[in-house]
């Protein structure tokens, strides 16, 4: 980076600058687009929602399939998985996130930081519309492959030499105690956890690595 920033924050994406079951119901709209068109099956981007609200998250193409009547073959099942991870995201930033990131003095940079499927991570960004909102650079981790998904120190590794900052001047805010801290912790940042109302996952019963504090909008940041 050319400009010298005088500390750093860096963000996770999914349950943090937005609400991840946007993309989830998103991407269902576009599966049942799809399996309109391909299947001539309606509604099955609702059976998918009903499910996902009723608790369901494994085998949900596959059981909402079967409860239209219809054979949940392999190569149905890729198709759909495509659809799902190449639809144009239809998701907005969090009030409090876009207020944030809207307030941000010339001294802090702004970065992202997100594991997941590369184009799908990539997708989410440009739908945000990251670049326009004072994000320096956004990380998909899966550019260098899974094994350096986080709790992977790569990325963050990345970012201490993009921004030649280090320690107490850069910081983490993310949702996943059980991946998401371990690597900025072990190199010295400062971690925040956010708790969203909303969220997807439920982290209290997986092995943590907890942040330095935790918060449920980033108005207490």
């Amino acid at each position: 980076m050319r400009r010298r920033f005088s500390r750093v924050i860096v963000f996770d994406l999914d349950d943090t600058l937005y609400l991840e079951r946007e993309y989830v119901f998103s991407g269902f709209k576009a599966v049942g687009r799809w399996a309109a068109a391909a299947l001539g099956v309606s509604g099955l981007g609702q059976v998918m929602r009903d499910r996902f609200d009723a608790g369901c998250r494994t085998k949900i193409f596959d059981d909402s399939l079967k409860d239209l009547g219809i054979d949940a073959q392999p190569a149905t099942i890729a198709r759909m998985l495509a659809s799902y991870r190449q639809h144009r995201p239809e998701i907005g930033l969090a009030p409090d996130a876009e207020r944030f990131l809207a307030s941000r003095d010339a001294a802090t940079a702004f970065a992202v930081i997100t594991d997941g499927f590369l184009d799908a991570q990539r997708r989410k960004i440009r739908a945000l519309g990251l670049y326009g909102r004072g994000i320096h650079i956004g990380i998909c981790t899966d550019k260098w492959g899974r094994d350096c998904w986080k709790p992977n120190p790569r990325a963050f590794e990345h970012v201490v030499q993009l921004f030649v900052r280090s320690g107490g001047a850069l910081t983490y805010v993310a949702d996943n105690p059980s991946k998401d801290f371990t690597a900025p912790r072990s190199l010295g940042w400062n971690t925040v956890q956010i708790v969203r109302p909303g969220r997807i996952h439920d982290y209290a019963h997986k092995q943590m690595v907890p942040a330095d504090r935790i918060i449920q909008t980033m108005e207490q940041f």
